[in-house]
Order: structure tokens, then C-alpha cells, then sequence
């Protein structure tokens, strides 16, 4: 299962998901969406909204985990680790923090707002540079928790159905795990299940940013652990507490958006705000990280 992980970690990093791809047959996370939408128009009204929505989430994993399982048994480990190469985002990732860090370095802020924007969901219409900074860090190490480690985990532990449920999984937590009146009830199960398939992957994804950081590794982790938990999300505050200790900046806090104001607790409140030098900092910590996980999967796979 290892191998497979390392093999879809290693093809992602060389081509990613070509553009030319998307736009001919889209993205297995785009149809998943569809499927999702789909049972929320169907499904999410009336009464019983919560046991309909948890019908709905074991039909989106079984749709994901059954024809990768099959697949799996079938046609075996490299054909798996083929399919499995789209369900990991370590070059997308990279792509979209790079389009932010480019303008915010070179000063060009309303080029660097727009950038931002397209990856966090706060108002950053008026946001300075270390505030730009401090939201682009942020999405950077939860999603390589999300996005990148927690999938390749979940590959390591189940092979192509195990990193396909996972997907699935976050993918609704997306799109319906919102506490908003239309799904607050329909989308609890897919948003506490998202919670729980993502507790170790996001401890592990900030040990790997710690063991990246150096010198710095144990503030990295000494923040992780004391401010984590007084985040609003029972995940996301390892890997970006992490990386707030690693690169001695300040994270989260008050941020607007569109409909009110956050007043979010700080990680690393004692340190200054992230300046834009930083980000890319932080990119390079997270590419570090990333291969320090794929050197473990090599190990676990040579093993």
C-alpha cells in the first residue's frame, strides 16, 4: 500500500493534473462533486435531514471505494497507484501559493489579493501584505494536511479505495459540511466524519513540518501543542500552529467575511506578523515536508 502512496505522490509532483486533462474529462474530485450536488438537491429537505445525510455520505464512499477496491483486485498495485496519482494535490498546491507569493513579493498587492482569494475564503479585498501572508500560510498548511498528507495516508493504510473514500469524504465536507441553515443538520455526519479521518494525518503533518524546519523544530511542535486545541478546528490548528513555530510568525486571529468577523484566537501570539518574505518560507518548508513523507513511504514500502 506504501508503494502505491509513493507512487501517486512521485507522479503528481512530476505532472500534476494537466490542464489539458481537466478540461477534456475534468477531475475525480469534480466528479464526486457532482454526485454530491446531486444528492443534496435530492436528498437535503423535509424531515430527517440528518439520517439523510448520512445516506448520503455512505453513498458517495461507496461510490468512491467500490470501483477502487475492484480496480485494486483486478488490474493491481500500479494500475491503482495510476488512479490514485489525481487524488493527491502537492503540485496544485504548490501552483496556487507560488500565483500569491510572486506579486506579494514583487509589492503588487491588488494582483496578490486576487490570487489570495481564490484559495481562502475570508475577504481579503482590503488585506495588507502580512495579512495576505498570514491567510496564504494558513491555507498552505491545512491543505497540505488535507490535501497532500492526509491522502497519502489514507493510500499507506488502504490503497486506491482507502485514499478514494478519503477524497470522497473531504470532498463533502466541502460542499455540505457548513453550519449554515441548509446544512447544519444535513451536513453533520460528512463534517464529523471529515473531522475524524483527518485526526492523524494532521498530527503527522505537523511533525513532518517540524522535522522539515531544523533548528526550528521544536518550537514548531511546543506551538502546535499549546495552541492547537484552542483552534476552531480540531485539525487544522497542528499543521498551522506548526508552521507558525517553524518560521516564528503569527497565525489565524480576527479575520472578516463575507457575512461577519471571526475573532479566532492567535497561534504564536507572541511572535510578529508573517511578512511576505515568508510565504514563499513557507512554501519551501512545505516541500521539505512533502518529501520527507515520501522518503517514509519509500521505508514503509522497502520494508
Amino acid at each position: 500500500m506504501a508503494m502505491i502512496a509513493l507512487l501517486a505522490l512521485v507522479l503528481d509532483a512530476l505532472i500534476g493534473w494537466p490542464d489539458a486533462v481537466y478540461r477534456r474529462i475534468g477531475h475525480p474530485v469534480t466528479w464526486l462533486g457532482r454526485l454530491i450536488s446531486a444528492l443534496d438537491r435530492w436528498l437535503n429537505h423535509g424531515m430527517l435531514r440528518q439520517a439523510k445525510g448520512a445516506l448520503t455520505v455512505a453513498l458517495v464512499v461507496a461510490a468512491a471505494a467500490i470501483p477502487a477496491a475492484l480496480v485494486q483486485v483486478w488490474l493491481g498495485p500500479w494500475i491503482a497507484a495510476m488512479l490514485a496519482w489525481p487524488l493527491v494535490a502537492a503540485r496544485s498546491l504548490d501552483q496556487h501559493l507560488q500565483a500569491v507569493a510572486r506579486p506579494l513579493a514583487a509589492g503588487d498587492l491588488p494582483a496578490a489579493r486576487a490570487a489570495t482569494a481564490m484559495i481562502v475564503g475570508r475577504d481579503v479585498t482590503r488585506a495588507d501584505a502580512p495579512a495576505l501572508t498570514r491567510a496564504s500560510l494558513e491555507s498552505l498548511a491545512e491543505n497540505a494536511s488535507d490535501g497532500v498528507i492526509a491522502p497519502l495516508f489514507w493510500a499507506a493504510v488502504g490503497g486506491l479505495p482507502g485514499i478514494a473514500a478519503y477524497k470522497a469524504i473531504n470532498t463533502m465536507d466541502s460542499m455540505i459540511g457548513h453550519r449554515t441553515p441548509r446544512h447544519e443538520d444535513f451536513g453533520k455526519v460528512a463534517a464529523r466524519l471529515d473531522d475524524l479521518v483527518n485526526l492523524i494525518p494532521a498530527r503527522l503533518t505537523a511533525v513532518l513540518i517540524a522535522a522539515a524546519s531544523g533548528r526550528r523544530a521544536g518550537a514548531a511542535l511546543r506551538v502546535a501543542w499549546h495552541d492547537a486545541p484552542a483552534h476552531r478546528s480540531p485539525n487544522a490548528g497542528w499543521p498551522e500552529g506548526a508552521m507558525a513555530g517553524a518560521l516564528d510568525c503569527r497565525l489565524s486571529g480576527p479575520r472578516v467575511y463575507a457575512d461577519r468577523v471571526a475573532d479566532e484566537p492567535w497561534l504564536n501570539a507572541d511572535a510578529p506578523d508573517p511578512q511576505a518574505a515568508d510565504l514563499a518560507r513557507g512554501i519551501a518548508l512545505i516541500r521539505r515536508a512533502v518529501a520527507l513523507a515520501g522518503v517514509a513511504l519509500l521505508a514503509l514500502a522497502l520494508i
